[in-house]
């Protein structure tokens, strides 16, 4: 495992649609470990692919209920409505008010190619919302009724 840079606002990897996963297996392996690695070290809730400059469909998210690892994740169904803060890895500096859902269902396929469903709400409704939308190129600052520098760090 190796962290990884995280790749910043500007960057156009962060603007692509990313491509479908086909291969499962070792390089695919090495990525999540990486991924697992540079999400901890960031102290984040999610990071995609695509913030580490890999243009491909793998989510990792640790939204407090535990790891998970999400490979060609797509939201099936969303229902309610949550407004709040969000952040993100590759837009240091800055946090934003975003409209999500306040539930999600998803399927997804885990590292060995299963197929799993997920239903969440709440922060973790908000954050697989944020994750999966890095996957098509949109940033939260994109749906953000608006966006503040946070204070410098001391």
């Amino acid at each position: 495992m190796a962290l990884r840079y995280v790749v910043q606002t500007g960057d156009p990897v962060l603007r692509e649609k990313c491509a479908p996963v086909k291969n499962f297996g070792g390089e695919l392996n090495a990525l999540l470990g990486d991924m697992k690695q540079t999400l901890y070290a960031e102290n984040g809730a999610g990071l995609a692919a695509p913030q580490i400059g890999v243009p491909i469909r793998v989510v990792v998210i640790d939204a407090g209920e535990g790891y998970y690892e999400m490979i060609n994740p797509v939201i099936v169904s969303a229902s309610g409505e949550q407004c709040g803060a969000e952040g993100c890895l590759s837009v240091k500096g800055k946090q934003g008010t975003v409209v999500r859902p306040n539930r999600v269902k998803a399927t997804y396929f885990d590292r060995n190619g299963k197929k799993h469903k997920l239903t969440c709400d709440g922060f973790f409704a908000r954050a697989v919302c944020h994750e999966l939308d890095h996957l098509d190129g949109v940033l939260y600052t994109d749906k953000a009724q608006e966006v503040h520098d946070l204070p410098p760090e001391e």
